[in-house]
């Protein structure tokens, strides 16, 4: 698991690169953008929070924190750290 502690400020905003139907979990880091593979797929939101579960385990802070922005049914995703 990737650790982002560093990345968990209040008011952080966050831009994802997300790969639903993964072969497994993982979050890379590719200068200011996050590479986030999830094996969920983009059905009903189900990616999605997947994706919020996993980043705010690697961040060490409640899912209910993140919020996204922009990008609600899309790849490219951007969340902020409230």
């Amino acid at each position: 698991m990737t650790d982002l502690t560093h990345l968990a400020r209040p008011g952080a905003v966050l831009t994802l690169r997300v790969t639903p139907r993964a072969r497994r979990n993982a979050i890379t880091v590719e200068g200011c953008l996050l590479r986030v593979h999830v094996t969920d797929p983009p059905e009903d939101g189900r990616a999605t929070r997947a994706v919020l579960r996993l980043l705010a385990r690697a961040m060490k802070v409640a899912p209910s924190r993140l919020t996204v922005i922009r990008g609600h049914t899309t790849r490219d995703k951007v969340v902020r750290l409230d």
